[in-house]
């Protein structure tokens, strides 16, 4: 079956998706908490939230490229087991170093998984339905932001935080593991192989990097994870220090998760109402300044409208970034160029949080939102620029066209 003729497979696929991230979103606040009642300060919980990133950053590139000219489907199994022993062993590890470690496994894991997951859904798409399939995709994402934090609130909290802390790793573990069950057979035969086999016809990172609306892309997408990786990581950190209990905590990134989903279901009326550009500019805007407005001592419904109103916004941006950049990649690349973004992601998940730990040692625990809201404000001025319009061939040509030279 050709792209887009059996959408059985994308049903799979985002409820695999659920379950793995769904263990994700449950395993980053145990992480936070589990690190706290250890010892950890805000700049090891920065520290330990970052490492989770570090080992995606230098794998992300190869496994694109081993995307592009083979099969999707392997990395999704190889994923979830990363992503359930890294969860399990955070649960298990009595140091910090350790869970650091673990946490990098867990994060390696996420990236085989959604590398794989991503270019599944480019190479299975028609062009006319890759924003509506990723919409849909990432709403598997939403899904387990939804439940993960809810059942880490539920798990988590009383005078024994770090026991209950890892056994809400251990669940999470479990949970991951469930994914498995919907990836048989999810990659069609017609299109298990990329365009671009042979390794001769590799195009270079430059001449992707080249394509216009890749940077924009991998900018746009930076931003809206890091906002969402340091609501996740930090929001537990903000609730220590006001007094909010955990289960409220995981409540309100629960809704932020709920109205992310909402947004990805209306996606498509968005888009033919505002086009892709004002679409992603002005949801960027919206998102900078609420994301600083989290930053104000507000009463937590005066948060709880906050964050559904900024899940809402941060809806938009990776879907539409995820066919910006696979539109924009020359052909045989869409992978890489996939991967190429999410090295994008790993970078802002290193940075953002080691960041954002110095910056709330100095500046207090608000300050990392404020960070957020002007990287967010420049992910909308890039927006603004970047091609309403997937790039012509002869620019995808033309970004090609060094790699001869480089490959020789």
């Amino acid at each position: 079956m050709g792209p887009g003729g059996n959408r059985g497979w994308l049903l799979r696929l985002v409820i695999a998706f659920s379950f793995a991230q769904g263990a994700v979103s449950m395993a980053r606040p145990a992480v936070s908490y589990r690190a706290l009642a250890l010892g950890a300060d805000e700049r090891a919980v920065g520290v330990i939230a970052g490492v989770y990133a570090l080992l995606p950053l230098f794998a992300a590139v190869p496994l694109g490229r081993r995307t592009d000219h083979g099969r999707c489907a392997p990395l999704l199994p190889i994923g979830v087991v990363l992503i359930s022993g890294g969860c399990v062993l955070s649960g298990l590890a009595g140091s910090l170093w350790a869970m650091a470690v673990w946490s990098g496994v867990m994060g390696l894991g996420h990236l085989a998984f959604v590398i794989g997951a991503q270019s599944l859904v480019a190479r299975q798409s028609a062009p006319h339905e890759q924003d509506r399939n990723f919409g849909h995709f990432t709403i598997g994402a939403s899904l387990g932001q939804l439940v993960g934090p809810i059942a880490a609130g539920a798990l988590i909290g009383g005078p024994d935080m770090a026991g209950t802390s890892a056994l809400a790793l251990l669940v999470a573990g479990a949970g991951a593991a469930v994914a498995v069950s919907s990836l048989w057979r999810i990659e069609h035969r017609r299109t298990a192989s990329g365009p671009g086999e042979a390794a001769g016809d590799r195009v270079p990172v430059r001449g992707i990097l080249r394509a216009r609306g890749v940077p924009a892309g991998i900018l746009i997408s930076l931003s809206v994870l890091s906002a969402t990786d340091i609501l996740t990581a930090y929001l537990p950190v903000v609730g220590e220090h006001r007094g909010i209990a955990p289960s409220v905590i995981g409540l309100l990134l629960s809704l932020r998760a709920a109205a992310t989903i909402a947004c990805r279901l209306v996606l498509t009326p968005l888009l033919r109402l505002l086009g892709r550009t004002a679409l992603l500019t002005v949801t960027c805007l919206l998102a900078a300044v609420l994301c600083a407005g989290v930053a104000l001592p507000v009463p937590v419904w005066a948060l709880a409208v906050m964050l559904a109103a900024l899940g809402f916004c941060l809806g938009v941006g990776q879907p539409l970034s995820m066919t910006t950049v696979v539109q924009a990649a020359p052909e045989g690349a869409r992978s890489t160029a996939l991967a190429l973004r999410l090295t994008g992601n790993r970078l802002g998940q290193v940075a953002a949080p080691a960041t954002a730990g110095l910056v709330a040692g100095v500046a207090g625990v608000a300050a990392p939102f404020v960070m957020l809201g002007v990287l967010l404000l420049l992910s909308s001025g890039v927006a603004l620029r970047s091609p309403a319009k997937p790039a012509p061939e002869r620019q995808r040509a033309r970004a090609a066209r060094p790699r001869r030279r480089s490959d020789a």
